[in-house]
């Protein structure tokens, strides 16, 4: 399932986001419990910011989008904007044997934007 920082960290102006990101965070906890007897986990990624289109849809001229981009690029721990291609390694790895003892999780692929 998809999250993203939005279910830990209130965000102004987006409620609404927050609420069903923080609902998605709160069904993989229950999930995990109401299917462990059938032997199916359950997690979620939280991927923020990823540079995908997202950011060409928002109503902005360029000169806004690219000075909104920065703004949020400052407040990643990294410094930059997550790739879409990591985000899927993080979904497959929790899709895979290797992650055979991980459920219930939020896994946050955001460059360290949500701990800090």
């Amino acid at each position: 399932m998809t999250a993203s920082a939005g279910s830990i960290k209130a965000v102004p102006g987006f409620s609404v986001y927050n609420a069903a990101k923080a609902a998605i965070r709160s069904f993989a906890r229950s999930w995990t419990l109401d299917l462990q007897a059938r032997q199916i986990r359950v997690n979620a990624v939280s991927p923020d910011p990823t540079d995908t289109l997202f950011f060409s849809h928002l109503g902005q001229t360029e000169e806004q989008r690219k000075q909104s981009l920065r703004s949020l690029v400052n407040t990643v721990p990294l410094g930059r904007m997550g790739d879409p291609d990591e985000v899927a390694k993080a979904i497959v790895f929790l899709a895979s044997d290797d992650s055979s003892f991980i459920t219930g999780i939020e896994l946050f692929v955001d460059g360290g934007l949500a701990q800090v």
